[in-house]
């Protein structure tokens, strides 16, 4: 009893925090040298177009280890130390801070294998969105957005449904003139794709008074979001936007993300990146195919892969050029146009195209049998068992079929005609600023205050709220071309 009593006399007389000697040290053994965040910011960082290889979260644990482990874990981190890093030349302001630093040393560490693929196909399309964006009037180094968005993958798909290297949801798309259909999806088309994101970050750049970073943000979380963040915090400062807690983590991280893309882009071997394998650039020829033609016809005229011309072509959704496009622009190995057109102008023009049956997928409930489903699908039991690999007498219930599917598409209106579609028309829009009136809006584009009036419910004499988007102009469809709407009074 004396000898626990002595025991606590000692310890209470011990400076605050004496008691347990080991936790300095061993925070000094594990602390790294390389600048990081908050540990609740420190998390798997997957690119868009591997989503599908997201592992599940750990739960929280005491992790445990051995002192060998331990002394291993800090040579480690000695060997992240960041190089020094000078900011390169760029169109971009470029920045470095504890955010950016950390993605530096994502890149370099965990991430290394990502943005390595990512570097190898920038070189792919980096040369030809540059030449998009400079001719847009937009600064070159806006490509590393594309990087950081799909990492130059064309197919990249998020869980959003934001498709293509620039990332657009299907709405965006439309709004900056790409097609989506059964049969086009341009968001796909890196060049199409590369000239709507340019024109509608330079829409951002303007709306936030020629602030990248905030129009990066936008491009990430929308323009609007942007805008109610900066009413609710009294700033136009993005750093001091993301130190709020009403932006996505995404949406914080955004902007330092595409600066150490950028950096690491502009100068790949100083930070590690010495044995990347870059692919030659995209090049190809244009031509202009009068009716619907099967890509394997194609590639077949021209000595090459069905594969090669479907990779120059990524928007084509299916097996051929789509139906009712005259002079759709295919995309053809670069030096094979004449050969092309040589030999398609011999082709009647009933065997340049061949019909194929589509197929879907369809979930077998508890009491569906095969002959229900042939008959649902306008088949026959014995096309979906050898489809699927059954027998009669197999059971379905709960697996996934693949079934005919009656060919739905009116090819007398798929696709672009000769005859307008009004119901099928654009618009374009333009975000309020402060100051902004009808009167103000109709001398700058061009058009009439009481259309404006008329196309967005408004009365001429209410003010207009900053922030509101309103329609500007409207377009329609004719010829395979977009044209403006008749104005009507």
């Amino acid at each position: 009893m004396r000898i626990v009593i002595a025991l606590l006399l000692v310890l209470c007389s011990l400076p605050a925090g004496a008691a347990e000697p080991v936790q300095p040290l061993l925070a000094e053994l594990t602390s790294p040298s390389v600048p990081a965040l908050p540990a609740l910011e420190q998390v798997a960082l997957v690119p868009r177009d591997e989503l599908t290889d997201v592992e599940e979260p750990q739960q929280d644990v005491n992790e445990l280890f051995t002192l060998e482990e331990l002394k291993d874990k800090t040579d480690d981190a000695a060997e992240l130390t960041l190089p020094d890093v000078e900011l390169p030349q760029a169109d971009i302001p470029l920045a470095l801070n504890s955010k950016v630093e950390y993605f530096l040393t994502y890149f370099q560490t965990r991430g290394k294998q990502s943005f390595s693929r990512w570097l190898s196909r920038s070189s792919r399309y980096i040369p030809m969105m540059k030449e998009v964006l400079k001719h847009e009037g937009m600064p070159e180094d806006l490509v590393f957005v594309a990087m950081i968005e799909s990492g130059f993958h064309m197919h990249a798909r998020s869980v959003a449904n934001a498709v293509g290297p620039w990332q657009f949801v299907s709405d965006t798309g439309r709004r900056y003139f790409l097609r989506i259909d059964q049969w086009i999806d341009e968001r796909k088309d890196p060049l199409k794709a590369t000239v709507a994101a340019a024109q509608y970050l330079k829409e951002l750049y303007g709306m936030f008074n020629g602030d990248w970073y905030l129009a990066a943000a936008g491009y990430n979380a929308g323009e609007n979001k942007i805008l109610r963040a900066i009413n609710m915090y009294n700033t136009s400062d993005f750093w001091e936007l993301s130190r709020g807690s009403y932006l996505k983590r995404e949406t914080k991280e955004y902007v330092p993300k595409l600066l150490a893309a950028a950096i690491i882009a502009k100068d790949p071997a100083h930070f590690g990146f010495s044995d990347v394998a870059y692919q030659p650039p995209v090049e190809f020829d244009t031509v202009k195919v009068p009716s619907r033609t099967d890509l394997e016809l194609v590639a077949k005229l021209i000595g090459t892969t069905y594969e090669s011309v479907k990779e120059l072509n990524p928007a084509l959704r299916h097996w051929c050029t789509p139906p009712n496009y005259p002079d759709y622009e295919l995309k053809i190995p670069k030096g094979t146009k004449q050969q092309f057109e040589a030999a398609y102008s011999k082709i009647p023009e009933d065997q340049r195209f061949t019909e194929k049956v589509f197929y879907t997928r369809y979930h077998a409930r508890k009491k569906d049998s095969l002959k229900m489903i042939a008959l649902r699908y306008n088949t026959t039991p014995d096309v979906l068992a050898e489809l699927n690999g059954l027998s009669g007498k197999s059971r379905i219930a709960g697996k996934t079929l693949v079934v005919p599917i009656r060919q739905t598409v009116d090819f007398s209106r798929e696709g672009r005609s000769s005859v307008s579609t009004p119901q099928g028309g654009y618009a374009k829009y333009y975000t309020v600023k402060k100051g902004d009136t009808l009167v103000s809006l109709a001398k700058r584009f061009n058009v009439s205050s009481k259309l404006l009036s008329i196309w967005n419910n408004l009365k001429q004499r209410v003010a207009l709220k900053p922030g509101r988007r309103i329609i500007i102009a409207k377009f329609i469809e004719k010829n395979g071309a977009m044209m403006p709407e008749a104005q009507k009074s």
